[in-house]
């Protein structure tokens, strides 16, 4: 079982972003707070900050924004319920999780669909659709 670490001991962001399991390794931690994903306090971070105890982070993971407070930290990752400990996600994170979850549940977006160019298929019916106007 994960054991948080003492307050003095130092811990890398991609490395506690990877013991808290937000990435499944911590080269895709580290990739994405290269690129800028990740926040810490509002400021844009290299994968060698430090974390410490009671920061503010922001995490863009996909097209879903996170905010959290960090609570403990860890270098070894394990189970999931001991790696939810390490932080607390703050109220206003959750209800906008929860609402774009609600959008996304009763009205998905039509275009998101839609990949790249139309087939042959596809461009015939769309003719036959803008002649029948």
């Amino acid at each position: 079982m994960t054991q948080p670490m003492a307050d003095d001991e130092r811990v890398r962001i991609d490395k506690w972003l990877w013991a808290a399991r937000f990435f499944k390794t911590r080269s895709l931690a580290t990739k994405e707070v290269d690129l800028g994903r990740v926040r810490a306090d509002g400021e844009r971070i290299k994968p060698a900050h430090i974390v410490r105890i009671g920061q503010r982070l922001e995490l863009t993971i996909g097209a879903t924004r996170v905010e959290l407070i960090v609570r403990a930290l860890s270098q070894v990752r394990g189970p999931a319920p001991a790696a939810r400990l390490l932080y607390d996600e703050t109220s206003e994170s959750m209800q906008m999780r929860e609402r774009r979850a609600d959008v996304r549940r009763f009205g998905a977006e039509p275009a998101v669909t839609i990949k790249g160019r139309p087939t042959k298929k596809q461009g015939r019916e769309l003719r036959r659709l803008q002649r029948a106007k």
